[in-house]
């Protein structure tokens, strides 16, 4: 069962992927994000996807086109990442068994976001809706549909979106920046699994 963390990787190159997904891997994040607007990013997810199957989901972030989801699922990626609510996006992750996670940043979007067959939904971005805007719009959608915080969210702030209904996060920069190191990841990682799993509510 992978925690509800979704560590995305923009920016990193097929040469540091293995490495640094086995490092967040060893540290217990099972879902991993590349970033389509990363070098050669179809590459890393194949890369990824391959060696660490069993292990792990590797899936793309910035996903903007139904031909992106295709070359997505062609690289052997499980689930799809965009930044908007982009109905054709969701249909057509759905379709090819993929797990679908839009951005929504209002209850139109995340309506409409649930209607095309939203697996999660990413609240993004989350430092500017705050705890307290996804607390009030979590009392108005589907119970068993899970939250995202993305852009703002980490393990100093966890409690907080976990208090306003939010089931995981997904992080950014604080997991990777170009060229740091597997072991830096490893660490960060390490501090995150153990924030996530203290404030998840039982």
């Amino acid at each position: 069962m992978h925690r509800h963390l979704i560590a995305i990787l923009r920016g990193i190159t097929p040469p540091e992927t293995v490495d640094v997904c086995q490092a967040l891997v060893e540290a217990g994040i099972t879902l991993i994000e590349v970033p389509l607007n990363s070098p050669d990013a179809l590459r890393s997810i194949e890369m990824a996807a391959k060696l660490f199957s069993r292990r792990a989901a590797i899936g793309a972030g910035t996903v903007l086109s139904v031909t992106d989801v295709r070359d997505v699922a062609a690289a052997g990626g499980e689930f799809i990442v965009s930044p908007d609510t982009n109905e054709a996006v969701i249909a057509e992750t759905r379709q090819r068994g993929m797990a679908s996670y839009p951005g929504v940043f209002s209850p139109t979007e995340a309506f409409s976001a649930i209607r095309a067959g939203a697996t999660g939904l990413k609240f993004f971005p989350a430092e500017i809706l705050g705890p307290k805007g996804i607390k009030a719009m979590k009392a108005v959608l589907p119970k068993t549909m899970p939250l995202y915080a993305v852009g703002g969210a980490n393990p100093d702030n966890f409690g907080e979106y976990f208090a306003a209904g939010c089931a995981g996060f997904g992080l950014g920069t604080y997991f990777y920046t170009p060229g740091m190191s597997a072991s830096a990841v490893l660490a960060r990682a390490v501090t995150a699994v153990n924030a996530y799993d203290k404030g998840k509510p039982a």
